[in-house]
């Protein structure tokens, strides 16, 4: 590469008099590395992000809109990258692209050093990454143009701290771009700034399409060469009017120059206005570069004008914050009362703008703020524009609110809209009613019918998150069978995306086996060793959890699998990990803790409860319980046990089988509370033999309802010590109860509907020969507050009713 970098720079050197051979070798060796570290940043692909996944909680999930200001500066910014996708989110860590710092150290380095290295900055074009081939790589079209800055319409005064990118000035001819560069060329150093300036403003004005050829010319180059040299003699407005120039002139993001620019205003930061500060911060942003120099300095400079802030400089300092990621948090509360100070003034395309600008740089504000602006929000609801009520959507996804009304208005209002969506769009909504547990089949119908014929306009990230989202609300084939199988054909068609984001096809599989459907040729690639390999050196996410879930799911449910599968030394790591947490967390749970301990002192035992992992790839614990035909309480066999039990659980198997419970205090009262209630369920079963009467009381005084018509055979059961019960009559028919202690967490808003991953775990529980014993959560913290006596009797229900199901 330096020999090629050597013959295209021989001509260009001699521009620079008085360059020692020494000196001239060092400028080559960092032109070289400058090149390379440039490849790495423009070869990107615009259509691709790192997406953030924290277990199983898409955040973004989700783009920076950074993108040249040429003709189609419009239609790209909503169609290359996700906008949460570059976002910190609670559970996952940042990954701020930093952008290159410059130092200015004297006039010899910048007029040598730096800016010799823009004479190859526009020569030469981008590569492909080497993980992705591009010939494999295939092109993703815009299915919908989005306006981002629409709010900037508005209001007029926006015109003071934005940058108005639809004024492009009018075009000069190609002969008047020549004069420039050849007056450029005789002037050379003996320039002023104001020269040098003027020389910005004219060339801004050359038609978009020959803006390349302007800046591969040598004399740009020099220009450039000479603003750098006279960076401290321009005014503040002189500077301004050339960073101006820089995005007509679509000066690559990544350009040396840039850094120099963004140190010399952030140096001058202090001598601007609130207004020429958010101007500025705009222009950086309409160039695409990252300035976290100069954000650092706005943001605090910012707390001086908290005072006299407008609306329009409210609303633009959070799109400001969402483009650069961030909100200090010294600025939150200001900005939440500023924002309620301003809530009725807002219009709607105002209102997404903001939304958008909170979810990008991850600010939360108190729910009473989240509440009043999203009351807001549904009374424009009618008057927004699609990508302004996404961007609601975005924000209540992550503030994990659900708001009633609001979410009931979008069961009218996507439908309408669905038609004229983009794939974006519809993916948002998906994943906003997945985070917030919300399920409406008017709105799935609505997206599952238009997204077959988007599936053209579909990255491989949009597929994934769609199938998570829509398996998550247990939306069945069956409903649509045209969606699941066109986004899983789209997996197929960019399977060689993966190979730069493993985290996508984790995320599309595990969808797919919330709803039982396993493309055996997608898992193959998922379970390959090169593809486990690649997602393990993943720096940014944690996929072994994701890689052991989906690996436990085909061990069940594709008992004919041949394929690949993770190696026993990776699964015992991940399920050791696992235990370690949920030892930590979800056993110490006082619902858990109280549930482990009644049915202990009902069953007559610490050997007759079993807290584990049933199945470790499902990330939690269960309560397992052991019955016989009889109903007689069985020690839990070892053999059944996945995993290491803790220390508290090895002495309980030691215990010896007579220590059994004397009996629990069952007062007249409590009879008649238990049997009063009209019940259709089948009697228990007692031994054959012995038929027992039925007691029935009015409804009206039921104290909860079991289900269960409590006979006298189930009384002495409950009173009767279980020494002096029988002896089972058939050790063989064991039944293997797993009882869990459930949460509203794991249904979907308001249904008995449950959620993807918990629907998939009790039907691999079923398959595994398990019968799922449920504590609802409510129902069992309330009977924590009531007598020992009814506890014992709640569980006792629970249990011998699974023996009928």
């Amino acid at each position: 590469m330096a020999a090629c970098v050597l013959c295209r720079l021989r001509p260009r050197l001699r521009y620079l008099s008085g360059l020692r051979k020494g000196f001239a070798h060092h400028v080559i060796g960092k032109i070289d590395i400058e090149l390379d570290e440039q490849d790495r940043r423009a070869d990107a692909p615009q259509h691709l992000d790192t997406s953030l996944h924290e277990g199983y909680r898409l955040h973004y999930s989700p783009s920076s809109y950074h993108h040249p200001v040429g003709k189609s500066f419009l239609s790209h910014s909503q169609n290359d990258v996700d906008d949460e996708e570059l976002c910190v989110t609670p559970l996952a860590p940042s990954f701020w692209q930093q952008s290159n710092r410059y130092s200015v150290s004297s006039s010899r380095h910048l007029s040598s050093s730096k800016n010799t290295l823009l004479d190859l900055a526009f020569n030469r074009g981008p590569e492909p990454k080497t993980q992705v081939p591009v010939h494999q790589r295939l092109p993703v079209s815009p299915d919908v143009k989005v306006d981002t800055r629409a709010f900037l319409k508005c209001r007029h005064d926006y015109s003071s701290v934005s940058f108005d990118l639809t004024q492009r000035p009018p075009p000069i001819e190609w002969e008047r771009v020549v004069q420039l560069l050849q007056k450029v060329a005789v002037l050379k150093g003996t320039m002023k700034p104001s020269d040098i300036c003027c020389f910005f403003a004219e060339l801004s004005h050359i038609d978009s399409d020959k803006v390349s050829l302007v800046k591969t010319d040598q004399r740009f180059i020099m220009l450039l060469r000479y603003s750098v040299e006279n960076l401290g003699l321009f005014s503040l407005c002189e500077l301004l009017d050339v960073l101006r120039s820089f995005v007509w002139l679509e000066m690559p993001q990544s350009h040396t120059v840039l850094g120099l620019y963004e140190a010399e205003l952030s140096r001058r930061a202090g001598e601007m206005t609130l207004d020429q500060l958010l101007f500025v911060a705009d222009l950086w942003r309409c160039i695409g570069r990252k300035v976290p120099q100069f954000l650092k300095r706005l943001y605090n400079l910012v707390d001086l004008y908290l005072g006299q802030v407008r609306l329009p400089e409210v609303v633009q300092l959070l799109y400001i914050m969402g483009e650069g990621r961030r909100c200090p948090k010294v600025l939150i509360q200001p900005i939440e009362q500023l924002l309620m100070r301003h809530l009725e003034q807002l219009h709607p395309e105002e209102i997404g703008a903001v939304c958008l600008g909170l979810f990008k740089s991850q600010t939360s504000l108190s729910e009473a703020a989240v509440n009043r602006f999203v009351d807001k929000a549904h009374s424009v609801v009618g008057d927004m524009s699609d990508f302004a009520m996404v961007n609601v959507l975005k924000y209540l996804r992550f503030s994990y609110l659900s708001h009633r009304v609001w979410m009931e208005a979008m069961t009218h209002e996507v439908p309408q809209r669905a038609h004229r969506m983009g794939v974006k769009g519809l993916m948002h909504v998906a994943l906003a009613c997945s985070a917030l547990h919300y399920r409406n089949d008017r709105i799935l119908i609505a997206i599952a019918e238009k997204i077959p014929s988007l599936v053209p306009h579909c990255r491989s990230k949009d597929s994934c998150k769609l199938l998570w989202a829509f398996g998550t609300l247990g939306f069945l084939p069956s409903q649509s069978p045209s969606f699941y199988q066109s986004l899983t054909e789209a997996l197929r068609q960019r399977k060689a995306e993966f190979l730069r984001y493993p985290e996508h096809l984790l995320t599309g599989l595990l969808g797919l086996a919330f709803v039982s459907q396993f493309p055996e040729d997608l898992i193959g690639l998922a379970l390959s060793p090169d593809f486990v390999s690649l997602a393990l050196k993943s720096t940014q996410l944690e996929l072994k959890k994701d890689l052991f879930t989906l690996d436990g799911a085909v061990a069940l449910e594709l008992p004919q699998w041949t394929g690949p599968r993770l190696s026993c030394e990776l699964r015992e790591e991940v399920k050791e990990m696992l235990w370690k947490f949920l030892q930590s967390d979800v056993c110490q749970k006082l619902e858990v803790k109280e549930a482990e301990a009644a049915l202990q002192e009902l069953l007559g035992g610490e050997e007759f409860v079993c807290k584990r992992m049933i199945l470790p790839h499902m990330r939690s614990i269960d309560l397992e319980v052991h019955l016989d035909s009889t109903g007689q309480p069985v020690p839990v066999n070892p053999e059944f046990q996945t995993v290491v039990q803790n220390s508290s659980s090895k002495s309980a198997s030691k215990q010896p089988w007579g220590r059994m419970n004397i009996g629990v205090g069952v007062t007249d009262d409590l009879i008649a509370q238990l049997t009063n209630a009209k019940n259709h369920a089948a009697p228990m079963i007692p031994p054959p033999e012995v038929q027992t009467p039925v007691v029935e009381l009015d409804e009206g005084e039921r104290l909860f309802n079991t289900g269960l018509n409590l006979t006298s055979a189930i009384t002495e059961m409950i009173t009767t010590p279980s020494s002096h019960r029988s002896a089972p009559r058939d050790a063989d028919a064991i039944v293997k109860l797993a009882i869990q202690v459930s949460s509203r967490n794991h249904y979907c808003h308001q249904s008995q509907q449950l959620l993807g991953l918990h629907a998939m775990k009790r039907r691999q529980l079923r398959l595994a020969g398990y019968k799922v014993v449920e504590l609802c959560y409510h129902e069992w913290i309330s009977m924590l507050r009531k007598s020992r006596a009814e506890k014992m009797a709640y569980l006792h229900c629970k249990l011998y009713n699974s023996l009928e199901g």
